[in-house]
């Protein structure tokens, strides 16, 4: 009997047995494949990220240092608003070796993670929960007393728990051009249907090109036709979901979500590796896997540290619906030097943020 069994070893699932393996508690991981791969998102984060990593990972991980952003209301060739500071905004980093790194960092605190393991049933009952795996040796089962549902947007364990669907699914992809930038800026483009294009530079490891709209907006020859205006061939094509908007719980009798399964994400940008990881230290800190009562303790926690910025994050991305024109007088007002947490919105109300619009 193990005290909890992680189902996902993506950056939540990692982190989440690596504290509550730092806590004491029988740990079991599995991931259906191997850790970091597929690729499942982009490399463009916070300078928060570090705080969740073991000291020396940075050397190895970063690629590039961003400072701000292009604002794009067409394409590359449209007039540029940027939005900056005057120190490091961002990173971007090796996305497969952040995962590599997180479960490593899980396995030396004691979590027993097993790759290759795809779960395929997850059962309630009044003392424990039982998961069903097919692993490299055959079907097999796992008991333990709480199930954490850390295994991404289209999550078997939400499904088995009954737990809600996420207010909407976004399809994203990714491509790569081998070319070596260096560059400061991110490019932001509104092109998209109800979300946005991105270019992002990565240093050696060459240009990130992304994009995301609702299911069934042609979203592969969208990013065709935005890559052929940039003029580049992308390689290593990467496709995925994207959840926005968390169900209204996210727990069950013996089991909880954490990060993509939770769609515990920014819904102005997609991201949310940190948001993730910030719900799996509320669970680690909150969750006793003896007492069923403490998962409203942690229900009750992410949402009070994560739910305002989820609703503002909300409203500003409504703005990427709005007419062309609207959109290009909106950003021409506004654009310049920022104070803003990328993964704050409520920073746009900061001290930081407003003398920073005085200077502009």
């Amino acid at each position: 009997m193990y005290d909890f069994v992680v189902v996902g070893a993506g950056p939540a699932g990692s982190r989440f047995a690596r504290r509550a393996a730092e806590e004491g508690y029988d740990v079991l991981a599995l991931e259906q494949g191997s850790v970091g791969k597929p690729l499942a998102c982009s490399g463009h984060v916070s300078t928060d990220l570090w705080e969740y990593l073991p000291d020396g990972t940075r050397k190895e991980l970063l690629q590039n240092e961003i400072s701000g952003a292009r604002f794009h209301a067409g394409g590359p060739d449209s007039e540029a608003h940027p939005f900056y500071t005057d120190g490091v905004i961002s990173n971007v980093i090796d996305r497969v070796g952040l995962d590599e790194h997180l479960a490593h960092a899980a396995r030396e605190a004691g979590a027993d993670l097993r790759e290759g393991h795809t779960v395929t049933g997850v059962e309630e009952a009044a003392d424990h929960v039982l998961v069903s795996a097919s692993t490299p040796d055959g079907s097999a089962e796992f008991r333990a007393r709480m199930v954490a549902g850390c295994d991404g947007p289209v999550s078997r364990v939400r499904r088995a728990l009954s737990i809600p669907e996420p207010d909407e699914l976004l399809h994203g992809v990714l491509g790569f051009e081998e070319t070596e930038d260096g560059s400061e800026f991110v490019d932001v483009h509104l092109t998209a249907p109800r979300f946005f294009a991105w270019r992002i530079p990565r240093g050696e490891a060459g240009v990130e090109y992304g994009l995301a709209a609702p299911p069934g907006e042609r979203v592969r020859e969208l990013f065709d036709d935005f890559t052929e205006e940039y003029g580049v061939d992308t390689v290593d094509f990467c496709s995925g979901a994207i959840p926005i908007g968390p169900p209204e719980r996210v727990t069950s009798d013996r089991g909880f979500l954490i990060g993509d399964a939770a769609a515990q994400t920014k819904p102005f940008t997609g991201g949310g590796i940190l948001y993730g990881m910030t719900a799996a230290d509320h669970a680690a800190e909150r969750i006793d896997p003896a007492d069923p009562g403490t998962l409203s303790d942690y229900e009750s926690a992410w949402r009070e540290d994560l739910s305002r910025e989820i609703r503002l994050g909300t409203w500003l991305r409504r703005a990427y619906s709005l007419p062309e024109p609207i959109q290009t007088a909106g950003l021409r007002a506004v654009s310049g030097e920022i104070g803003v947490h990328m993964d704050r919105p409520t920073t746009l109300l900061s001290r930081d943020h407003l003398r920073a619009l005085l200077r502009s």
